[in-house]
C-alpha cells in the first residue's frame, strides 16, 4: 500500500493466507449478519457496489434502541471486490438522524463527503429529571470502527486486502 495508507485505513492482504475467491469473500462478509447485531451487511446492487454495511437504523426491532441511545449519525460502508488486485475497495457515507415521535428520519448530513471516515465521538448530559432527581438524561456514542473493524478482519481472514478509497473509482 502507499505512503498514506494509514489515512485511508488501507491494509495489505496478510502474508501466508491463501486468497479465497470473491464469491467466498462475499459469503464470509454476509456471514457477519446476526439478529442480535445492530449492523446489517446486504447486497449493494441498488448503490452499484458489491456489498453495503450499515446500521439497522430503520429496522423496527432496532430503531427504538437507537432512539433511546440518542444516536444522531449513521454510517454506511460501500464495498466493491477488486479480484485482480485482491482488495476490497471501500467508500464511506455518513447521514444525520432526526427522531420524530420515536421513529427515525434520515437526512443527508450538512456536509457531505465521499471517502474514508474514522470517527469516535460521545456526549453525556446530566441534569435534573422530571421527578427531581439528578442524573444522566442523555448519552450518545458514535464509533465508525464498530462497523469497519469486523469487515476488515473478515477480508483479511479471506486473504484479501482492504483499500479505503477517497478519490477515484470505488
Amino acid at each position: 500500500m502507499g505512503v498514506f495508507s494509514w489515512l485511508t485505513g488501507s491494509r495489505t492482504a496478510p502474508a501466508g493466507v491463501a486468497r479465497e475467491p470473491a464469491a467466498a469473500l462475499r459469503e464470509r462478509l454476509l456471514g457477519l449478519n446476526r439478529d442480535t447485531s445492530p449492523i446489517v451487511i446486504r447486497d449493494g446492487e441498488r448503490e452499484g457496489v458489491d456489498l453495503v454495511a450499515e446500521w439497522k437504523i430503520v429496522d423496527a426491532e432496532w430503531y427504538e434502541v437507537f432512539a433511546k441511545a440518542g444516536l444522531q449519525r449513521v454510517f454506511k460502508v460501500l464495498m466493491t471486490f477488486d479480484e485482480a488486485n485482491g482488495v476490497v475497495r471501500s467508500g464511506d457515507q455518513a447521514w444525520s438522524v432526526e427522531w420524530r415521535a420515536g421513529t427515525p428520519e434520515l437526512t443527508l448530513a450538512g456536509s457531505a463527503f465521499r471517502g474514508q471516515s474514522w470517527e469516535v465521538s460521545f456526549e453525556s448530559v446530566y441534569a435534573f429529571r422530571e421527578d427531581g432527581s439528578w442524573g444522566e438524561v442523555y448519552s450518545y456514542k458514535f464509533n465508525t470502527g464498530e462497523l469497519k473493524g469486523p469487515l476488515c478482519k473478515a477480508a483479511a481472514e479471506a486473504g484479501w486486502g482492504w483499500k479505503g478509497v477517497a478519490f477515484g473509482k470505488l
